[in-house]
């Protein structure tokens, strides 16, 4: 298994968006996005620069259907 990389919110939303997600709504700083064909919405915390935590950015990947090989590999 391969450890996930440091990555802050904009590469993941850009890494989902190229996957076919699309924004829905953003409340505050919290951006929702959602796939229309696999009807699944995740929501990312949008900071200004920040890292994501680790943990956190496999969280969102795994609810977005995707492993960390697939977001390292398609990214």
């Amino acid at each position: 298994m391969s450890r996930m990389p440091q990555t802050t919110a904009r590469e993941l939303v850009r890494f989902l968006k190229a996957q076919g997600f699309i924004e829905d709504r953003q409340t505050g700083s919290h951006l929702t996005l959602w796939h229309e064909r696999r009807a699944i919405s995740v929501t990312i915390p949008v900071h200004s620069n920040c890292d994501l935590g680790r943990g956190l950015a496999v969280r969102i990947l795994k609810d977005a259907g995707f492993t960390v090989e697939e977001f390292i590999r398609l990214r």
